[in-house]
Order: C-alpha cells, then sequence, then structure tokens
C-alpha cells in the first residue's frame, strides 16, 4: 500500500505566502495601471497643451459666429445660441484653448437671453478689460490665454455677489459632467458628486 504524503507545514505556509505576494502585486499593477491611464489622459488633453492657433488657422477652425465672436468682439443673437437654457451639470471651456471657464454650478438664468454666470470657475483665466466702444462704458471679459472676447460683466446679478458674467454661448465648450475625465478634467469631477444619503439612524 502507497504512502499518502501530506505537504508540510513549512511548505503550506511558503504557498500562502506566495499567493499573498501574488495579490498585493495584482492589486498594486492596477493601481499603477489606473493611475498612469489617468495621467495619460491629463497629459493628453490638458488645456495647457493647447497653444493658440494663429488667425489663418482660426478662421478655418470656428465658425463665422464664432470668429466674430472670439476675435471681433461679437455678440450673437439673444435667446439664440447653444447654450443660454442650458441645465446640465458640468463646466464651460474656451472655443479656443480648452481653457476651464464657468461651472453649470454658478449659472442662473439671468432672462437676457444669454449664458450668465455668477463667478468664474477659474478667475485667472478670466481677465476684465474696460470698453468703451457704442458710447458706453462697460467691463468686458475676455480669456486670458486666448484673448478671446467673451462677453461682459454687470453688478445686476443675485446676490450675495450680485455680479453677472453674461457670456457668449459661441466662446465657450460646454464639457457634461460625465465626461471630464475623459478630457482630461479631474480637478472639477469632485464639484458633481452626489453627497452620499445619510445613514439610518444618525442625526
Amino acid at each position: 500500500m502507497s504512502r499518502i504524503h501530506h505537504p508540510s507545514k513549512v511548505s503550506s505556509r511558503i504557498t500562502l505566502l506566495s499567493a499573498l505576494v501574488g495579490a498585493i502585486v495584482v492589486a498594486g499593477g492596477t493601481v499603477w495601471w489606473s493611475y498612469t491611464r489617468d495621467q495619460k489622459v491629463v497629459d493628453k488633453t490638458h488645456p495647457d497643451e493647447f497653444p493658440v492657433p494663429s488667425e489663418k488657422e482660426l478662421r478655418y477652425q470656428l465658425s463665422a459666429e464664432q470668429y466674430n465672436v472670439t476675435r471681433q468682439n461679437g455678440t450673437e443673437t439673444a435667446f439664440h445660441n447653444a447654450y443660454w437654457d442650458n441645465h446640465k451639470p458640468g463646466i464651460y471651456v474656451d472655443i479656443i484653448t480648452n481653457e476651464p471657464l464657468f461651472s453649470s454650478l454658478d449659472k442662473f438664468d439671468s432672462g437676457t437671453g444669454w449664458p450668465s454666470f455668477t463667478k468664474p470657475i477659474a478667475p485667472e483665466h478670466v481677465l476684465e478689460k474696460t470698453d468703451t466702444s457704442y458710447n458706453m462704458v462697460r467691463t468686458e471679459l475676455r480669456a486670458k490665454k486666448s484673448n478671446s472676447h467673451l462677453g461682459h460683466l454687470f453688478d445686476d446679478g443675485p446676490p450675495p455677489t450680485k455680479l453677472r458674467y453674461s457670456v457668449n454661448s459661441a466662446a465657450l465648450r460646454f464639457l457634461p459632467a460625465e465626461k471630464l475625465k475623459g478630457e482630461g478634467f479631474l480637478e472639477f469631477i469632485p464639484m458633481f458628486r452626489q453627497p452620499a444619503p445619510p445613514t439610518e439612524g444618525t442625526n
């Protein structure tokens, strides 16, 4: 009769340890892969990677209305533009450079027919200049990197700031919240996450 050999305790421990190390390596590799994948997305689509095209290129890349608004300080028709009535969550970026400019969280219905915001998403990306055209004195809004005309700033907005950033849709591109990761705007994703419901029994 042949004798059955049982594995020793030492070999069992070695096998268990090897399996544990293997699991850690796999988990670590998954985390690293996910991180490097996100970094590639950011590196590929981050606004810093978008240079300002020449005027000749912009005439080709932009629609006639987009070029008129951004490069010739034009104004699109009220109530007949892409985002005046857009209520979806997301951010609005520069049509030329992809710089983040405004958030849907700061958008409100001003009744004017243009997208209106209480503040920029990143104030350092929006410049204010004195505009004396049409025999008026107004505060013009321009995108810092592209030097595009965006719109104007008024003091008839909602409290507490009472500011209204009136912006032409033609100067913007809207990115829905669910597409922010794919576009490289990882830092803005937490803004649109819904808070977890309160745990039952908590005050």
